[in-house]
């Protein structure tokens, strides 16, 4: 089987603004070949930037595009897409952000071995790493963003409640911002409306960058409403900060890693952060094998490992597969609140199950299929020239 073609596509919403919400756009990655198997990524990046990654003309090399990696090559096994990552990255060497523009194409890949084979992505990664591939339900925490005021959480909280959520997650907006009485109302609000059966997850957005003594105060202000973490108080870089947080043993577990886009910046929280829950975007590390290794270092060293998911359910998918198999990986990561186009990527959304579970799909593949006369309205048309030379021209749906 051979790769004919590689094709990003970059969807909006028609505005966007500057709330921390990343389902405002995305990058699609669609793979093809000449079987006439197709499959689907999502990259969780600036689309433009990323598509740069995909069609810059070689400067030398170590910058050598994604598409030039891999159009031509043979995909017939999960050791091809081992292969063809290690090209992939290596012909990109100097290119800044490959690794993260990458996990679109790598996910796709993934997916059109997955169908290839009549397997889901879970019993693949199950049969190379020699481990159980008997999937487990996980709890999905609905994440949405702190509402503006205190009121407007609890009224957030109280919706996700009534709509039968067992736990939930709050982050960014006015937390941190405003000084330590309103972020503990926040924390409160959150609280009382999920009500005291429940999880909330309390998550800082990086806001207090290196300062881990003000993200300590907080963390005992906030252990009186019992978050299961604090997630990422400090910036993903600041290894040190977090190492002097945990040191400082704060009454509920600290969370990072999302920020990770290569394994390697995961390894540094895990080992020399010493995050308690190491929190793993496929959309942004590489793809799908790179998370499972991640998986494997946190098993190996007992920290949970989550998946991070602010996209739509073809990421979703994606991230699931990673770590299905494992039982005590319980909680998911569960868009709840994204825009419409978010909402309107795949066909059959994942559901939550009466008893409250989400249960990964168990077909080929990713598993799910995306929705092409649903995204056709939120496709933007990128065309970039230099001099007389098209370089990329966006290929339709």
């Amino acid at each position: 089987m051979k790769i004919i073609a590689v094709d990003p596509f970059y969807l909006r919403i028609p505005k966007i603004t500057t709330a921390a919400d990343g389902t405002q756009d995305t990058l699609l990655v669609r793979i093809r070949t000449d079987e006439g198997i197709e499959g689907w990524g999502e990259c969780d990046a600036s689309p433009l930037v990323s598509i740069a990654v995909y069609c810059c003309p070689m400067s030398h090399g170590n910058i050598i595009n994604i598409r030039t990696s891999l159009i031509g090559e043979t995909l017939n096994s999960p050791d091809d897409i081992l292969r063809l990552s290690e090209k992939v990255l290596r012909n990109g060497l100097d290119i800044q952000q490959i690794q993260h523009a990458f996990s679109g194409a790598e996910i796709a890949l993934w997916d059109i071995i997955g169908k290839k084979f009549g397997k889901p992505i879970y019993r693949l990664l199950a049969e190379m790493s020699n481990t159980p591939n008997t999937p487990h339900p996980k709890l999905p925490y609905a994440s949405v963003l702190f509402g503006d005021t205190p009121e407007n959480t609890r009224q957030v909280a109280k919706e996700l409640h009534d709509r039968g959520y067992h736990a939930a997650k709050f982050g960014w907006g006015p937390m941190g911002k405003l000084g330590e009485d309103n972020d503990i109302a926040l924390v409160r609000a959150a609280r009382e409306g999920m009500g005291a059966d429940t999880q909330i997850m309390i998550d800082a957005g990086v806001v207090w960058g290196t300062d881990y003594e003000t993200a300590f105060r907080r963390a005992e202000a906030f252990a009186d409403y019992t978050p299961t973490w604090l997630e990422e108080p400090l910036a993903p870089d600041a290894i040190d900060a977090y190492s002097s947080l945990i040191s400082k043993n704060p009454s509920i577990p600290i969370a990072a890693g999302e920020g990770s886009s290569t394994y390697r910046m995961a390894e540094d929280i895990i080992v020399n952060g010493g995050v308690q829950f190491v929190q793993i975007d496929a959309g942004r590390i590489g793809g799908i094998m790179p998370s499972f290794q991640v998986r494997q270092l946190a098993e190996q060293r007992g920290v949970q490992y989550v998946n991070h998911t602010f996209k739509s359910h073809l990421s979703l998918a994606a991230s699931l597969h990673v770590f299905a198999t494992n039982p005590d990986f319980d909680l998911l990561e569960f868009p709840a609140a994204g825009s419409e186009l978010s909402q309107r990527i795949v066909k059959d959304p994942f559901q939550v199950d009466a008893d409250g579970l989400v249960r990964v799909m168990d077909l080929p593949g990713l598993g799910v299929e995306v929705d092409i006369e649903a995204i056709h309205p939120y496709l933007a048309p990128v065309h970039i020239e230099i001099g007389t030379e098209t370089v990329f021209e966006q290929s339709s749906l």
